[in-house]
């Protein structure tokens, strides 16, 4: 009989993840509940950053059809441009350096593009920057939690092979707190694998909000730029 086999056996009655929790060792208990508020933390902070990239997509798209459409991109901004709209504050990067550069007593053509661009552009990573930021706890959960298991499975081991030291160890009887110290394993994995498959996800998300805030810059930076020209 395999040693998996005999701590199935060893188990069976006793695999209830309630039952496994409260049979533990208190520093395991205290790895596994850490680990069990890690998750919480995981899934929250996933639907959380999912319903607000969500409304910042559907603002920067009602500000963008709106702004694209004005006759008055300016005017327009000034009514629109408030509130939590980044494409808004992406154009008022621009439209200020606009301003300031045309105050000037000598416009410099070239230097005005390129700060329009700088200004815009900074925006636009500062924007991204502030999403990804959200995004460190799936990454650190993701990336500690099989560890911060091991250890807790590691501690029950070893708790439980020092408490047969007399020499009455058998299988039969050490599974059940075998598999107590392996729950620690599982419940690291529960909190982990969710972490990167969501990390991955919205990282994904993160660079298509930035990428679609660039192209709104670009576009604006060569509508200025053919103003410029005119002038």
């Amino acid at each position: 009989m395999t040693m998996l086999a005999l701590l199935a056996a060893g188990s069976a009655s006793t695999l209830d993840p309630v039952r496994l929790f409260l049979s533990a060792d208190i520093i395991v208990q205290i790895i596994m509940t850490g680990l069990l508020l890690a998750s919480l933390w995981v899934w929250t902070t996933v639907f959380a950053f999912s319903l607000r990239v969500s409304g910042l997509n559907r603002r920067n798209t009602a500000y963008e059809d709106g702004f694209w459409s004005a006759k008055d991109a300016e005017g327009y901004h000034a009514g629109a441009g408030k509130g939590d709209v980044p494409a808004a504050r992406v154009a008022n990067a621009g439209l200020s350096e606009w301003r300031r550069s045309l105050a000037l007593k000598r416009l410099d053509r070239e230097g005005l593009r390129e700060r329009l661009g700088l200004a815009m552009g900074s925006v636009v990573e500062a924007e991204a920057d502030k999403l990804s930021a959200r995004l460190n706890i799936l990454a650190t959960v993701g990336a500690a939690a099989p560890f911060v298991g091991l250890l807790g499975t590691v501690w029950g081991i070893m708790r439980t092979l020092s408490s047969y030291a007399d020499g009455a160890f058998t299988m039969a009887r050490v599974a059940p707190e075998m598999s107590e110290a392996l729950f620690a394993t599982a419940i690291g994995l529960f909190a982990a694998i969710p972490a990167v498959i969501a990390y991955n996800r919205l990282s994904l998300r993160v660079n298509q909000f930035e990428a679609r805030l660039q192209r709104f810059a670009d576009r604006f930076h060569a509508t200025l730029s053919r103003e410029l020209e005119a002038e």
